[in-house]
C-alpha cells in the first residue's frame, strides 16, 4: 500500500479497509484538487479527480500508454501481449480494433439480443422456482459466459467454468502491484499463461473447424497478412476479461442499487421504459471499471499544470462521474437522470475517446435484458444479507454473491429491448 510522504496524496479510496464505499474518499480528493501527487508502485505519478480534467485526459491525443516508444512509467504486462490493444496507441490499436469494431455496433449486437433474452428467462425460471437467486452467480455470471465465451469466442460449456476462475486472477492482477499481494501475483501470471495456452489450442481448432462465433472470423485472416495467430489469441483473453467483468459487475452494481432504493426499484417496474436511462444511471453512480492510467504522449497541459512526455497519471473515472460540479445530487442514485429531452451529462463509466470500451453494446444488452425480465417477473425484490463480500480488484468494482429475496409473478411477456 502506498504511503504518504511529503507533498504526496494518502488516497483513502485504494484502502481495502474502505472498498465497500470508496465514494466519500474520492469526494475528499476533488475537494483537495484536480490533479493531485501520488506514488503508485513507487513511481510519481498524478490523480486526475474531476470531470473536466479527466474528459481532456480521455479525449486528448496528447494521451496515451506509451509501451511502445518504452516511456510508461507503469507496470502492464497486458501491453506485452500481442493483439491485447487495450494499451496499445495508434497505428496498432487502430489495426487490431478495427477488425472487431464492426462486430461490436449497436446493429451487429442487436442481433444478439434474443439470445440473451432467453438465457435470462432461463435463469430466472430456475431462481423464480427456488424463491430466491444469487444475481450474481445465477445471472450475471452466466449470461455473460453465454455471451462472451460462448457467443464470440465459441468456447465449449465444459471448458467455461476454468476459464472464468482464470479470469477474476487475470482481472485481480490488472491492479497496480503495490495494491497486491505476492499470492495475486503469482495467480496472475499463472492464469495468463493458462488462458494463453488454451486459447492458443483453440484458435488453431477454429482455423480447421470454424464456427459462427467472432474468433472463428478472426482466425479465418491468420495467414492472409490481416492478423497473427498470437494476435488472435490476445484478443480473445482480452474479450474474455473486459467482456466478463464489465457485464458481471454491471449487472450485478445495478441489482444492488435497485435493492438498496426501493423508490426507484418501483419508478422501473412502473416505467420499463426508463431501463436504458438507469443502466446509465448505474454506470455514472457505481462504475463497474473505477480507474484507467494515461501516459503523456508529448508536453502537454492539463488543469493549469504541465505534463512532460512520459509522466503518468491515474484517471478516476468514477470520481470525475460523481463530480459536484457537474452532476446535481451526485451521490444519489437517480433512474430519471439519463431520460428526457435534457439527460445529465455523459458519464465516464464506459471511458471517452479512443479507448471507449469496445463492448459498451454489448454490456447495455446484458444490462438492460436482465433488469427489465427481473423486474418484471417480480413482484418483490430484496437484498437477503447485509453482508456484502466486494471483490478484491480496486479497478474492477463488483461484489462476489448477490443473494436476492425474490416472489415471482411466473411468465411474463417482458418488454422488448428499447421500449
Amino acid at each position: 500500500m502506498t504511503t504518504a510522504a511529503p507533498g504526496i496524496t494518502a488516497f483513502g479510496a485504494f484502502a481495502r479497509a474502505h472498498q465497500v464505499d470508496p465514494y466519500p474518499f474520492y469526494r475528499e480528493a476533488r475537494e483537495e484538487g484536480a490533479l493531485l501527487p501520488y506514488l503508485l508502485d513507487d513511481v510519481p505519478v498524478h490523480l486526475v479527480t474531476r470531470y473536466t480534467e479527466c474528459a481532456q485526459v480521455l479525449t486528448s491525443p496528447d494521451w496515451g500508454h506509451g509501451y511502445a516508444e518504452g516511456i510508461s512509467p507503469f507496470r502492464d504486462p497486458g501491453a506485452r501481449i500481442p493483439g491485447s490493444f487495450v494499451r496499445m496507441d495508434p497505428p496498432e490499436h487502430t489495426r487490431l480494433r478495427g477488425l472487431l469494431s464492426r462486430s461490436f455496433l449497436p446493429r451487429a449486437i442487436g442481433e444478439l439480443a434474443p439470445t440473451a433474452a432467453r438465457v435470462v428467462e432461463g435463469l430466472l425460471d430456475e431462481a423464480l422456482a427456488a424463491g430466491g437467486l444469487d444475481a450474481i452467480g445465477g445471472l450475471s455470471e452466466p449470461l455473460a459466459a453465454a455471451m462472451v465465451q460462448g457467443r464470440l469466442l465459441g468456447v465449449p460449456e465444459a471448458d467455461r467454468a476454468a476459464l472464468r476462475t482464470w479470469e477474476l486472477a487475470i482481472a485481480r492482477g490488472t491492479d497496480p502491484d503495490d495494491l497486491l499481494d505476492p499470492a495475486d501475483m503469482t495467480a496472475r501470471t499463472e492464469a495468463a499463461q493458462a488462458c494463453l495456452g488454451y486459447f492458443a489450442e483453440l484458435v488453431a481448432r477454429r482455423r480447421r473447424e470454424p464456427g459462427d462465433d467472432l474468433l472463428s472470423a478472426l482466425a479465418a485472416g491468420v495467414g492472409d497478412g490481416v492478423i497473427s495467430a498470437p494476435e488472435v489469441v490476445g484478443i480473445a483473453l482480452l474479450l474474455l476479461v473486459a467482456g466478463t467483468e464489465t457485464s458481471v459487475n454491471l449487472i450485478g452494481n445495478g441489482v444492488l442499487a435497485l435493492l438498496r432504493d426501493p423508490t426507484q426499484q418501483a419508478l422501473l417496474r412502473e416505467r420499463p421504459d426508463l431501463v436504458p436511462a438507469a443502466v446509465d444511471e448505474v454506470l455514472r453512480h457505481d462504475a463497474p471499471t473505477q480507474f484507467t492510467i494515461r501516459v503523456a504522449l508529448r508536453d502537454t497541459e492539463v488543469g493549469g499544470r504541465t505534463f512532460r512526455r512520459g509522466d503518468g497519471v491515474v484517471v478516476l473515472m468514477a470520481s470525475a462521474s460523481r463530480d459536484e460540479r457537474v452532476f446535481t445530487d451526485p451521490d444519489s442514485f437517480d433512474v430519471t437522470r439519463y431520460a428526457g429531452r435534457r439527460p445529465a451529462r455523459r458519464h465516464l463509466g464506459f471511458s471517452l475517446g479512443l479507448h471507449f470500451c469496445l463492448g459498451a453494446p454489448l454490456a447495455r444488452l446484458e444490462a438492460e435484458a436482465s433488469l427489465r425480465a427481473l423486474l418484471a417477473r417480480t413482484e418483490r425484490l430484496e437484498l437477503a444479507t447485509a453482508d456484502l463480500d466486494y471483490l478484491p480488484s480496486l479497478i474492477h468494482r463488483g461484489v462476489r454473491e448477490l443473494p436476492v429475496a425474490v416472489s415471482g409473478r411466473g411468465r411474463q411477456a417482458v418488454p422488448p429491448l428499447g421500449r
